[in-house]
């Protein structure tokens, strides 16, 4: 398999072209030489930390969920400048996946945190422009909020933020990672025990309270590694490729 055949297998899994107005630059951001593909590195970032890492061990692609471009052209200069030239000077091809890789109900963020909480099934929940990102469910058994965590790796290091305001123990969960916050008002309309996200956003902090719903945010970074860690996963079994994830915790 080669760098561009499993990019374009990214690209068909993900279903990537259902999301037309996702401005993040879905697919290939950086196509470096069509080579055969020996190793894969996967990060929730595209940073110079995670290209730097992903070029000193040799990988031929770098698989992200936040890329380096967001719809509008930007000047290549300075530190967009310098994580540019070290991809392109190592033939490093870098692949991002944004909104698809949160939707996806196999290996999205949203599935992954539903599936690693103990939940056999769940339906489409949150809507965004008119495609629903997130996912809802029960849990296993019922559970506090602090076990949740938990499961999950949030902690204050991750940036967790807890809002306790509803059942003691939990059964009904929505789901939306990163920068759901606000989204917590379609979970509170659904009866929902719980709502799941990355972000907490100081403005929902009274409507959380007054609805009696609990909220729950493990850190927008910590939120996402869910999904590139499912494709590195896929990646492995599925196509026998050396794979490596670059953890670069932000704690945001």
């Amino acid at each position: 398999m080669t760098v561009n055949e499993f990019g374009a297998e990214l690209y068909r899994r993900l279903s990537i072209s259902d999301f037309p107005f996702d401005m993040s630059l879905n697919g290939f951001q950086i196509n470096g030489p069509d080579r055969e593909l020996r190793k894969a590195a996967f990060a929730v970032d595209a940073s110079f930390c995670t290209i730097d890492k992903a070029a000193e061990a040799s990988a031929d692609i770098l698989v992200v969920h936040h890329g380096l471009f967001w719809g509008s052209p930007i000047a290549i200069t300075d530190a967009h400048y310098r994580r540019v030239k070290r991809a392109v000077d190592s033939s490093l091809s870098l692949f991002a996946c944004h909104l698809p890789l949160d939707a996806h109900p196999l290996y999205g963020n949203n599935a992954q945190i539903a599936l690693t909480l103990g939940m056999t099934s769940f339906d489409p929940f949150g809507e965004f422009r008119g495609h629903k990102i997130g996912f809802k469910g029960s849990l296993p058994f019922p559970m506090t909020v602090p076990e949740v965590a938990r499961l999950l790796g949030f902690s204050s290091e991750t940036g967790m933020h807890m809002i306790k305001a509803g059942k003691d123990m939990v059964e009904t969960v929505g789901i939306i990672s990163g920068g759901g916050a606000e989204d917590v008002t379609q979970a509170i309309d659904e009866g929902l025990d719980l709502f799941i996200t990355g972000t907490a956003e100081h403005e929902i902090y009274h409507t959380v309270r007054e609805s009696g719903i609990n909220f729950l945010s493990g850190g927008h970074y910590r939120s996402e590694v869910f999904g590139v860690k499912a494709l590195e996963r896929m990646a492995r079994k599925e196509f026998g490729l050396d794979t490596i994830f670059i953890d670069a915790e932000t704690g945001l």
